[in-house]
């Protein structure tokens, strides 16, 4: 089963970045890493006119939009779907997932926090938390990881999750 790694935290905390300089770093190391946004709001990827909104819209449950590059996929679902069954549904070939949100969800979490502009952390222990990184020194029980620390914050994921 493919693991999963939330990063979690408020607004503006600096998830996103992270992502950016994790998902790098984890590769270099001879990983595939597949990435989940979550967007409570919801979004449109596809535009009207172009052929594959006319698919969708004329009934399609799934359809696919396919070029020597990239796939998309774009189904219909009766609900928001959890990590696993993404993971399940649409996610292989890869050796990690790392989602951006899903702070409700069951996955391990790791909270990106500044002291400044929050206050105080999202998680609890109850949350799934594993790990922090920060701007300050955390006491709660997880590992806390500096904003920068990019290369130890992906040997604790490949501790924790990759290596067998």
């Amino acid at each position: 089963m493919i693991p999963i790694v939330s990063i979690v935290g408020k607004s503006d905390s600096g998830k996103t970045t992270l992502i950016e300089r994790l998902i790098p770093e984890i590769k270099r190391r001879g990983y595939r890493v597949a990435s989940v946004k979550h967007d409570t709001h919801g979004f449109e990827i596809d535009r009207e006119g172009k052929d594959s909104f006319r698919h969708k819209k004329a009934g399609a449950a799934i359809s696919l939009i396919s070029s020597p590059e990239k796939v998309a996929v774009i189904a219909d679902v009766d609900r928001d779907l959890n990590l696993s069954e993404l993971r399940d549904r649409f996610v292989s070939n890869v050796d990690l997932i790392i989602s951006e949100g899903y702070y409700r969800d069951s996955q391990p979490k790791i909270e990106v926090f500044r002291k400044e502009a929050h206050g105080e952390p999202l998680c609890t222990e109850n949350d799934h938390l594993i790990a922090f990184a920060s701007d300050a020194p955390l006491d709660r029980g997880v590992p806390c990881f500096g904003l920068d620390e990019i290369e130890r914050i992906a040997d604790f994921i490949e501790e924790r999750f990759l290596k067998k």
